[in-house]
């Protein structure tokens, strides 16, 4: 894992911490298709640290032409509505990185990602984090955080959720949690033994391993 981290670009922020995770949670010579790969960091780590087939799918032109140019396999596409292209058990791991919160169809696109794939890796920013909620409770607007940095008005975020509420999506699709970790402020990992409340309150984003139940 220290090897991954040691990839990161310099000053990369405790925001991104999760690429390190994600990619260490990859098992090595995997194939892997990560969607709405941005400009490709995760693809790099998985393809330089852990030795992985992967595959990008991006919606912005300008994030495809830097992972092109960046020697990384890319094409443009929409997690919304391309996902359904993709046969059935295409991928070993299908990961959804900071990317749930901006598709307009959360639920279609995690039942695709365990139709294509072994395993859906899904990291997402919780909505229910303590600060986030005092700052909505008692300041009356939308929260601006480290991990929601930007307003309501320019955000591509569409559907917050938090820790709590994805769990229920995992069972409303009939999902197997196979590992979930929740990180702090710091970027730490949240002890495993905490219960969920616990996690739903002072846990800034999660990272979810899932699989489909037999």
């Amino acid at each position: 894992m220290a090897d991954l981290a040691a990839m990161l670009p310099t000053g990369a922020s405790a925001t991104r911490i999760d690429l390190v995770l994600v990619a260490g949670m990859v098992e090595p010579g995997s194939r892997v298709l990560d969607v709405g790969c941005g400009d490709g960091a995760l693809l790099r780590l998985l393809r330089e640290g852990r030795n992985v087939d992967a595959r990008g799918i991006e919606i912005s032109q300008s994030g495809v032409n830097e992972c092109v140019a960046r020697g990384l396999s890319v094409i443009q596409g929409d997690a919304d509505t391309d996902l359904a292209d993709y046969p059935d058990d295409a991928f070993d791991y299908v990961i959804l990185s900071q990317t749930l919160q901006a598709t307009r169809r959360p639920r279609v696109v995690l039942e695709h990602m365990l139709r294509i794939g072994r395993h859906a890796i899904v990291s997402f920013p919780n909505f229910g984090h303590w600060k986030v909620r005092a700052r909505l409770a008692f300041g009356g607007r939308m929260p601006v955080t480290e991990n929601l940095p930007v307003s309501w008005y320019e955000t591509p975020n569409i559907h917050f959720c938090t820790i709590s509420d994805f769990i229920d999506l995992v069972n409303a699709i009939g999902a197997r949690i196979e590992r979930v970790v929740a990180l702090d402020a710091g970027g730490k990992q949240m002890r495993f033994a905490m219960p969920w409340w616990v996690w739903n309150l002072f846990g800034e984003q999660a990272v979810f391993v899932l699989t489909r139940k037999p």
